[in-house]
């Protein structure tokens, strides 16, 4: 095998120099010319179409499988055959097919990665989006199904805390449906899937929609809530942190629900639902929106006095690009701003310096594929071609669909990852399809928007392309971003096919050879982030850790700045919620500390208190008693319990933040689905829903903070209520079970 690669790459080597092997791109730390990309000493090529050879080595240590080769396994001819120059181009589309055939498991259904099985909701609808609903129609469409849980919901994959609501992307799944109605126009499909979004959405708009207009729940796909918040903030925080791309998909399923009660003739339905969606998208650009740096923010976090985390987010920038949440004026920007390291865009920027490499530190190629394709969009040459080859460069040197890879020096050393990964391979095939072929989906039939960068400009053909009952053979020629020919059989055409198209038709596109914008790229090196300072009260004085090579500390007072210092100490005697931030020398913050107020709370104990853990629903009983608890014990809530209700004496008009001291030993903080979830009434009026999620398993004697509701409340008696509803009910369906000590108010304003 050894003589085999040297001889391989020996083949290359004679081709530099030559037209052949022309640079593409070149970064800081690799290139792309003719058909062999370059790293350093590592160095990967295509023999032929059908064949990828590398010299590439991990670290040491590195504990998955590494790919030195591919060579295609399966039979890819009755899917769309690329024809272009460059041989490695076409070995990696090739590839992609070749890996795709391997996603699909007996049942129909599409495997997440090569270590990873089953079906995943949001795995599975990104990479539907991207290219598997063209690919894999009925594999899409069997997939989506199994993410439908009995009562008729979208299935929010286990993730932080117990699942939804702390993860709340699962309306991911709407858009992915409505891809395959696009690609099938199987009426029968859209019956079956619009109660389900529809359902869906409503119960999501009670118990994930905030007040100012965002959507609650971590970040999209970001679910390793260590790897991309900062350490202090518990799984009730993150549930009420306020997430662009999150935000970002409930807008488009949104737009996706209106459609589809369209096509029904639902046409209040379909009001009401393009009304939420532009008051999604308003408050996406009211709130998040950082004019200092020319991208959205990546979420809101805190507890009572909420701040921004201004990292730059890809897949969320990506998103409101392709779905129209950015202007077209703001979504050059982004392109222009969002900082590019010599490995490509980061899943977010800068990083966390404290955490190993995986969401954190890392890009995956699905998003790199996004960020082409929201580069196209927004029309940025530059920035769409690196963008590709940012994809390219770890399919050709790892031979595989690769789930991540490291940002500071491009390995696959992370903590966890998979070849043959399908999301991965799915933008692999969508860099082609959907960018240089410029294929779109449209409700009514299928359009071309071909996006070519000059240094990717050839005579290229994709054939055996088929769309409902017609195959296209497509044949483009040129660069640019507009079409300047288009003709369908030989005569001149729109670049749009209607859905009722047949048979065998020729399709021939000749590029403008121009680009109506002049776009830039934000180059940066790969930045991490200063430390979290680690806050406490000494009397009135704020104090925290001096952190190494800072240059100054922001001091915050209810969610503003009231001081910048140098100092490890601040005056504290005014009263308010108070939280700091470490600003490195070249303006770059880290997170802000834990909140911390110096303020009194309110409390009262839960009546009837008693100690006996005895509901059905206990799935993980506590080995020793509970301790820990105020009072004579606390209360347990099942989904059978009696409404909960207690008094509590308000001593002064305010805004309050209502909270409840709880334990959930149900399950790990990082996975499984069962978060606890009641609606919250206040004298009888509903107030909002309150989330209790796991702490750990067992942990029944670790105590915190349920996430909270804000109201203004009047001096006086005022009871409190937590009772179980239907549009409480968890991914678990069957285990919605938590225990409570005590009720906290306390007084935010």
């Amino acid at each position: 095998m050894k003589q085999y690669l040297t001889a391989a790459i020996a083949a290359v080597l004679v081709t530099v120099g030559t037209a052949t092997a022309r640079e593409i791109v070149a970064t800081e730390t690799f290139s792309w010319h003719g058909d062999t990309i370059t790293q350093g000493e590592y160095m990967a090529t295509a023999p032929n179409a059908f064949e990828i050879v590398s010299t590439y080595s991990a670290q040491p240590g590195y504990k998955f499988p590494i790919e030195k080769t591919w060579r295609l396994r399966n039979d890819i001819s009755s899917y769309p055959q690329l024809t272009t120059p460059n041989t490695l181009h076409q070995a990696i589309y090739n590839m992609g097919l070749d890996e795709m055939i391997n996603a699909v498991e007996p049942d129909t259904t599409l495997r997440t990665g090569k270590e990873w099985g089953g079906v995943w909701t949001r795995d599975v609808s990104y990479s539907i989006l991207l290219s598997m609903a063209a690919m894999q129609p009925e594999a899409a469409r069997i997939s989506l199904m199994k993410k439908v849980n009995p009562n008729g919901v979208i299935i929010q994959d286990t993730g932080s805390g117990g699942a939804w609501p702390i993860s709340s992307d699962r309306e991911i799944w709407a858009l992915a449906a409505w891809e395959v109605y696009r690609v099938t126009g199987d009426h029968a499909w859209l019956e079956y899937i619009y109660p389900i979004i529809k359902k869906s959405l409503e119960d999501d708009s009670l118990t994930v929609a905030s007040a100012n207009g965002l959507v609650k729940g971590e970040t999209s796909f970001i679910d390793w809530r260590e790897q991309s918040h900062p350490r202090w903030m518990q799984t009730a925080d993150i549930a009420e942190s306020e997430a662009l791309s999150t935000s970002v998909v409930h807008a488009e399923a949104w737009r996706v629900l209106a459609r589809a009660a369209r096509a029904l003739g639902h046409e209040d339905v379909a009001a009401e639902a393009t009304a939420r969606a532009d008051a999604i998208d308003r408050a996406i650009n009211s709130e998040l929106w950082l004019d200092g740096k020319g991208y959205y923010a990546m979420y809101i976090y805190g507890r009572n006095n909420p701040i921004i985390n201004p990292r730059a987010e890809t897949l969320g920038a990506s998103l409101a690009i392709l779905y129209g949440t950015a202007s077209p004026e703001r979504a050059r920007t982004i392109t222009e701003n969002n900082p590019t390291t010599p490995f490509g865009v980061g899943n977010f920027f800068p990083q966390i310096a404290d955490m190993p490499s995986y969401h954190n530190n890392s890009l995956w190629p699905w998003v790199g594929s996004y960020w082409a394709l929201a580069n196209a969009r927004a029309g940025n040459e530059q920035g769409t071609l690196e963008a590709i080859a940012n994809v390219f460069r770890p399919a050709a040197l790892f031979a595989t669909n690769k789930e991540n890879y490291r940002l500071d020096n491009g390995d696959i050393a992370t903590e966890l990852n998979s070849s043959n990964m399908l999301w991965c391979l799915a933008g692999n095939i969508a860099i082609t399809q959907r960018i240089l072929f410029g294929i779109e989906y449209e409700d009514n039939g299928l359009a071309f928007k071909p996006f070519v960068p000059r240094a990717l400009g050839a005579d290229r053909s994709l054939s055996n392309y088929r769309y409902r009952n017609a195959t296209l053979d497509i044949n483009i020629s040129g660069y640019g971003d507009s079409i300047a020919s288009f003709t369908l059989n030989g005569r001149p055409h729109e670049p749009f096919l209607p859905a009722d198209l047949t048979g065998l038709n020729t399709v021939d596109i000749r590029m403008s050879d121009t680009f109506r914008h002049n776009l830039s790229v934000n180059h940066s090196p790969n930045i991490f982030a200063p430390l979290t300072p680690l806050t406490r009260f000494e009397g009135n004085t704020l104090t925290w850790n001096p952190i190494e090579y800072i240059g100054s500390y922001k001091v915050l007072r209810d969610g503003e700045v009231v001081a910048t210092t140098r100092n490890t100490t601040f005056d504290a005697s005014v009263p308010g919620e108070y939280q700091v931030i470490g600003v490195a020398t070249d303006g770059t913050e880290g997170f802000a500390s834990e909140p911390l107020r110096n303020t009194a709370t309110v409390t009262a104990e839960m009546p009837g208190e008693g100690t006996a853990m005895t509901s059905a629903e206990l799935v993980y009983p506590a080995e020793s008693s509970v301790t820990g608890f105020n009072g004579t014990g606390f209360v347990e809530i099942d989904r059978t319990t009696a409404p909960l209700t207690v008094s509590v004496d308000i001593p002064e008009d305010g805004v309050y933040a209502v909270t409840y001291r709880y334990a959930n030993g149900n399950g790990p903080v990082n996975t499984e689905n069962r978060a606890a979830i009641r609606t919250l009434s206040v004298d009888g009026n509903r107030a909002g829903v309150v989330v209790f999620p796991h702490r750990g398993t067992a942990n029944w004697f670790d105590w915190g903070r349920s996430t909270a509701v804000r109201m203004p409340l009047t001096a006086g008696t005022h009871s409190f209520t937590i009772d179980y509803r239907p549009e409480n009910t968890n991914m678990n369906i069957d285990s919605n079970y938590a225990i409570i000590d005590r009720i906290v108010l306390e007084k935010i304003r």
